[in-house]
C-alpha cells in the first residue's frame, strides 16, 4: 500500500481538551491513497474517522481504530472568476483559500467564522458559522460535494443531484461519507468597515432588531459579572484599508497582546487560587481592551477572523432568534445570584439565517448562537461543569440545539427531539454506511448506539 500508517501517533485537538491514540493513523496524499486506506480498514473490519486541522473542542474527530488526516488532500482544483466559484479538496484550509487562491482572483467567501485555520471539510461537517441576520452557516455557501462512501463508491451531490444526500452531508458529522471535494459559491472581493463600541447589555438586547438590521454582520460580546456588552458592526465599504501609524501599532500591541494575552493569562492563572478575582478581571479586561471605541477597514477575511489565543473549554448552542434576550437574562440572573460562581469572559452572541440542512443548528429557523467559555491558563484544568450544566439547562428550555463541534451534554433522545429531520438524516447515513464504518464514540452517543 502506497500510504503507510504512522506509528505511535497521539491525536490531540487544538485546545488540548481531548486526545486519543488510534491503532492506525494515515495521511493520504491523494484520493487513490484514500481509497486504499478505506479498503485496508474494510478488510480488517475497522472503523474510520477523518480529521482536518483538529480545531473542534470536542472528541468528534477521535477514534481508537483508524484515523485519516485530510491535510494533504489540499489542492484547489478550479477557480472560476466568471461564476465566482471555487472547487477545492476538503483538506484545504479556509485561510489558504482566503489569503491565496481567492485573493489572487479577486474573490472572497461571503461569510466565515472567527477561525480560518480549519479545513473546508471540517467547516462543512460540523456546521461552522459566522454572524449576520442574512447569512447562513458556511455550508449554505456550498454548491456541490463529492463524497466517498464506506464501500469506496464516489458520489456527487448538490441541490439538483442527490439532493437528500446533499442536505445530510452539508452537516454530516463525518458519518455520511468522506467529503473529498467541495464547490463553494464566492463573491467579488470586498472590504469591511468594523465599528466596535461598548453599551449596557440592556440597551443592546432592548434594540436587538435595530442592531441586526443596521449592518451586514452584527455580533456582540457580553462580559459576565458586568452589565456591559461590546457591539461589533461590520458593513461593506469601498473605503481605503486602515493603516495604523507606528505609534498606533505599538499601542495596539501593548493593549491586545502584552496586556490582553500575556498579562491576562497570568492573572487568570492566579485566579485559580483566588476565584473571587474573576469579576474584577472581567471588568479590567473590558475597560482596557474593549471599552475604547475602535474603527477599522480591512479586507473581509481579516475582519471576520480574530485570534484565539488561550486554550479553552467552550460550549455553544443555537436558539430561535426571538429567545435571545430571555436566554441572556436567565444566564445573567443565574451567574449573579449563585454563590461561588465565577465565569470567564466573554459570552459571545452571534446570529445566523435559517437553512434547510437536516442537522444544521439553524435548520428551519433564524437563530442566535450563544457561546460560553472558560479559559485554561497555561493549559491548566479549570472547573466548568457547574457553569455548563446551568447554561445548557437554560438553552434546552428555550429550544436549544448544540454546536456539533463543541463539547455538550445531550442524549440521543434529546437530539432527536431537537431536529425534525434527525430520522431522515439517520436513514441516509445507514443507507450509505450500513456497517457503521464512519462511526466513533462521539457518533455512537449521538445515535444512541
Amino acid at each position: 500500500m502506497a500510504c503507510s500508517s504512522l506509528k505511535g501517533v497521539t491525536f490531540e485537538n487544538w485546545s488540548k481538551t481531548f486526545a486519543c491514540k488510534p491503532e492506525y493513523f494515515f495521511e493520504p496524499k491523494n484520493q487513490d491513497e484514500l481509497l486504499e486506506v478505506l479498503d485496508f480498514a474494510r478488510q480488517r473490519g475497522k472503523k474510520v474517522r477523518v480529521v482536518g486541522a483538529g480545531f473542534s473542542p470536542s472528541d468528534i474527530a477521535c477514534s481508537p481504530e483508524v484515523m485519516i488526516s485530510m491535510l494533504q488532500l489540499n489542492k484547489v482544483l478550479k477557480v472560476d472568476k466568471a461564476t465566482a466559484t471555487v472547487k477545492a479538496e476538503a483538506g484545504v484550509t479556509l485561510k489558504r483559500l482566503n489569503e491565496v487562491e481567492l485573493a489572487q482572483n479577486g474573490l472572497a467567501l461571503m461569510s466565515i467564522g472567527a477561525v480560518s485555520d480549519i479545513t473546508v471539510g471540517g467547516a462543512i461537517a460540523t456546521g461552522v458559522h459566522g454572524s449576520g441576520a442574512h447569512h447562513g452557516i458556511f455550508s449554505t455557501q456550498v454548491l456541490e460535494l463529492e463524497l466517498i462512501t464506506s464501500n469506496g463508491e464516489r458520489l456527487r451531490c448538490s441541490k439538483s443531484e442527490n439532493e437528500e444526500v446533499f442536505r445530510a452531508a452539508c452537516c454530516g458529522l463525518g458519518s455520511i461519507g468522506i467529503v473529498v471535494t467541495a464547490t463553494v459559491q464566492c463573491v467579488p472581493a470586498f472590504r469591511l468597515l468594523e465599528t466596535r463600541y461598548s453599551l449596557p447589555l440592556q440597551e443592546v438586547l432592548g434594540n436587538l432588531d435595530v442592531h441586526l438590521q443596521s449592518s451586514e454582520h452584527f455580533r456582540c460580546l457580553w462580559y459576565p459579572h458586568t452589565d456591559s456588552a461590546v457591539c461589533f458592526h461590520l458593513t461593506n465599504t469601498k473605503d481605503e484599508i486602515t493603516k495604523p501609524s507606528f505609534l498606533e501599532s505599538v499601542y495596539y500591541w501593548i493593549v491586545d497582546y502584552a496586556f490582553g494575552y500575556y498579562v491576562m493569562e497570568f492573572l487568570l492563572y492566579l485566579s485559580m487560587w483566588f476565584p473571587s478575582w474573576v469579576p474584577w478581571l472581567n471588568q479590567l479586561f473590558l475597560s482596557v481592551v474593549f471599552a475604547p471605541q475602535r474603527r477599522r477597514v480591512d479586507v473581509s477575511y481579516r475582519v471576520f477572523n480574530y485570534e484565539c489565543r488561550f486554550k479553552q473549554h467552550v460550549n455553544e448552542w443555537s436558539i430561535p432568534r426571538e429567545n435571545t434576550a430571555l436566554a441572556l437574562w436567565r444566564l445573567k440572573e443565574w451567574i449573579d445570584n449563585t454563590p461561588g460562581v465565577y465565569v470567564h469572559i466573554p459570552v459571545e452572541i452571534r446570529f445566523v439565517q435559517a437553512d434547510d440542512i437536516y442537522l444544521s443548528p439553524a435548520s428551519g429557523r433564524d437563530s442566535c448562537y450563544i457561546n460560553v467559555i472558560m479559559y485554561r491558563p497555561y493549559g491548566k484544568k479549570v472547573p466548568y461543569e457547574h457553569y455548563w450544566a446551568a447554561y445548557e439547562k437554560i438553552m434546552k428550555s428555550l429550544g436549544g440545539r448544540p454546536h456539533w463541534a463543541k463539547a455538550y451534554d445531550a442524549t440521543s433522545k434529546e437530539l432527536r427531539g431537537m431536529y425534525p429531520n434527525f430520522s431522515k438524516w439517520c436513514a441516509i447515513r445507514e443507507k450509505l454506511d450500513p456497517l457503521g464504518m464512519f462511526l466513533n464514540p462521539y457518533m455512537e452517543r449521538v445515535l444512541g448506539s
